[in-house]
Order: C-alpha cells, then structure tokens, then sequence
C-alpha cells in the first residue's frame, strides 16, 4: 500500500511564502530540523577571478522520501536522475505558483513534472529527444479509460519487420507485439498524429522494455534506466541459464499506467493540464536556448551531464529503437576532462543568466566524481559566478551523516549514506 499522499492544489491550504532573498532562505536552512538533527555548517574556499571567495555549506537531511512521498506520476526509470523531494524543496521555497521553473538538462522531467504538480509553469529542455517523450505524457495524463480503448485498438498482429537480435531479450511473441506497437507509433509520430494517449503508450512502453522483473517485457537485465548491449544480454543469458518468456506486452502497460495514475485525481487532472499548456519543452542544447524568453525564468533546479560518468547515448539505444531516433544525431555533452566539462558550463551559465529574471535563483546539483578527488562545486562557482551569479551556498542532503563528518567527506550511496550536493546561485537584483 503506498503511504498517504499530501493533497495537491489544496486551495484552503496556507501557501508557503517564498523566501524574498538569500539571507531569508540561507537562515531557514541554518534552522532547519529533522529527526532532532541539526543543520551543520562549514565552510568551503573557491578561487573564482583569481579571488579566494568563501562559501557556507550546510548539511542535513533536508528532504527525504520519509519527509513527503513522491507523487506517483514520478515514478518512471532514467539513469543518474534525482529524487523528485529535491526540486521539490526548492521550489516551493523560492516560488510562489504560477511562477516559471526552468530545467536546462530535463532528463525524464523530474524538475518540470513536480513544478507542474506544484501549479508552477514548467519549462525544460533536453539535447535528448527522449526527455521529451518521458515528460510530455506525464504533464498530461489521459483517463485510464482511454488507455484501455487505445490498447484495444492496437493493430497487434502488425508487426512489420522483425528485428531478431532482439529475440536476447524477448519472447518471439512479445517482440512482434512490441515491434507492433512501435510500427504503430513511429507511424502516427511521423503523421504528426499522435494524442495524448499515443504518448502516453510510448512513454509506458519505453519504460517498461527492460528490466529485471517480470514487470517489463524482457527477460532478466540490468535495471530499468539503461540497457546492456546485444552481446552482453547473450552473456546474462547464458551465466543465468535464462531463456525469455513470454509477456502480455498490453497488459503490463495497462498495469503500469494504473500505478502511475494512483495519485492523479480530477482536480490535480486540471490543474496539471493548465499548467502544461502554459509549458515549454524544448529538444536542443542547453547552451542555446532562443525559444525561451529573456528574464522570463523565476527558479532553475537542474542536475547537469556529470564529468564522463555516464553513456547516455549508450544507454539509450533500445529506447531510441523503440522511438524511431537516431542516438548517434544526439549530440550530448560527455566532457572527459574537467577543464572541458567546466566550459560546457561556462557557456550554460551564460545562457541561463539571460532567461532567468533579476533576483532568481539557480539550484545547480553537483556531485562527486572519481572516486570523490574531484567535487564539481570546485568547478562550477567560478563558471558561475564568470557569468555573473553570486554564490549563495552549498547544501549538502545527507541522509546519514554524523558532526564530526567534514563535508568534503559526505559522499554518495557509501556505506550507508546517499547525498545530493547543491550549489545555489543567485542572479543580482540589479542585473545589466
């Protein structure tokens, strides 16, 4: 049984005021409380215009999911995506509804879904055209009842060409239904006739085409964010002594799309498809986006590619399949070398400075790579700040952590503790 779920556009709930200013917000966190565990501070020194400049950190367990559960929309799979708690802390202390969020490196949509949910206008952007097709769907639910008519309308026996590799993965049976279903969408796309429902199958299908349960319509892999190559599912395969069965391809989406939908109710429906419309999702390159507005963004919360840690593309592939994209015409940022990674940045700040409006704030997730020798922060304050933002803080989200812990110490899913890193910046007031 899912825990109970906090009432969405509650209208005689009392709003939370957003903080006006950093110091406002800096002094919530100071005093934030959870489990009787109290905010640590420390201090971090960055080298930015040849300056030594100071930075608080702060480090507590400022959201978790036993804080709030997740709304069950959010409940999809992508690699190295964050918790829908962090945007969440964020906006509701830095916006007021109505208000713009802004996600340059949308990823499955955390960010823009839970601005939605919250009745702010969500804007994201992703160089992946997959981002788009895990959100889009999710911003506007169609009743299940209409899935179910959609799902009888399949022409199942259509499958057109079969690709056979794939048989690693699937029954012969569950590939010509999923060969199937994608004849029948890539078609509608390629029409421009696809719906809300459409969308909503492919967005279901791409999160259920692997797995490691019998939830998703292939036979034992890696889990559900990523999927291994051909050779490597014949060597699972084989070390297992598996051989795929076979899978009600429209039942299991039908299965899913019920806990997806578990949360959405009439009202949340509106609301959601208010906001959507009033939305912008954008397929292109963060560092170029012309389609949004200058100074048109209230608050950014973003986690960007982080140094050569993960193959998006490689990744991808069978989901590109599914959807009819080319993943070598995706062109995202896998930087090898900080120094490269930080002027991707450089140039992603410099974007953002322009639509985001004169006192707003960046939410910037960083994280800890190679082997936690190198803290992104280190990287990306100067980039920022080059592009004009102050510094407002580091907050680190333990949820294990002790006081004598340093906060250069904290690090991610070791020994018991997951942590999120952010780095909030703030753009002047008397922006020129």
């Amino acid at each position: 049984m899912r825990p109970p779920q906090l009432v969405l556009f509650d209208d005689d709930a009392a709003p939370r005021v957003p903080h006006a200013n950093a110091a406002s917000f800096i002094d919530e966190l100071r005093r934030f409380t959870w489990k009787d565990k109290q905010t640590l501070e420390l201090e971090a020194t960055v080298m930015a215009a040849g300056q030594s400049i100071a930075v608080p950190v702060l480090i507590n367990e400022f959201w978790t999911s036993r804080q709030r559960a997740a709304h069950s929309l959010q409940e999809v799979s992508y690699r190295a995506c964050f918790k829908p708690q962090l945007p969440r802390f964020f906006i509701e202390r830095l916006t007021e509804p109505g208000q713009t969020v802004y996600d340059p490196f949308s990823g499955r949509g955390t960010t823009a879904l839970e601005a939605a949910l919250l009745g702010r206008i969500p804007v994201a952007c992703d160089i992946n055209p997959l981002s788009r097709i895990l959100l889009e769907a999710r911003l506007s639910p169609p009743p299940l009842s209409q899935i179910v008519s959609r799902l009888n309308e399949i022409p199942w026996s259509d499958s057109g060409d079969i690709w056979e590799d794939l048989l690693v993965f699937y029954h012969p049976e569950t590939l010509r239904h999923i060969s199937a279903l994608r004849r029948y969408l890539v078609g509608r796309d390629r029409a421009g006739n696809l719906d809300r429902v459409d969308r909503w199958l492919r967005m279901v299908a791409v999160n259920r085409l692997t797995g490691h349960s019998p939830g998703f319509f292939s036979v034992y892999t890696l889990p559900p964010n990523q999927a291994v190559s051909l050779q490597a599912q014949v060597k699972i395969n084989a070390q297992r002594e598996q051989v795929p069965a076979k899978r009600a391809v429209a039942r299991l989406i039908l299965a899913k799309s019920r806990s997806l939908l578990a949360d959405v109710t009439e009202q949340s429906q509106h609301h959601l498809d208010r906001v959507a419309a009033a939305g912008h999702l954008l397929t292109a390159h963060a560092a170029s986006t012309p389609d949004i507005p200058s100074e048109s963004v209230d608050l950014v919360v973003t986690s960007p590619p982080f140094l050569d840690v993960v193959d998006y593309a490689g990744d991808n592939w069978l989901r590109c399949w599914f959807c009819g994209i080319d993943p070598k015409s995706v062109g995202i940022t896998i930087a090898k070398q900080p120094t490269a990674w930080q002027d991707a940045m450089r140039g992603v700040f410099v974007e953002l400075s322009r639509v985001l409006r004169p006192g707003g704030f960046v939410a910037f997730e960083v994280g800890e790579v190679r082997g936690g020798r190198l803290k992104l922060e280190e990287l990306v304050l100067p980039a920022a700040m080059g592009a004009g933002f102050e510094p407002c803080l580091v907050l680190v989200n333990a949820q294990k952590f002790t006081k004598t812990a340093n906060c250069w110490g904290v690090t991610n899913n070791q020994k018991g503790t997951n942590s999120n890193r952010i780095v909030l910046l703030r753009k002047p007031a008397s922006w020129r």
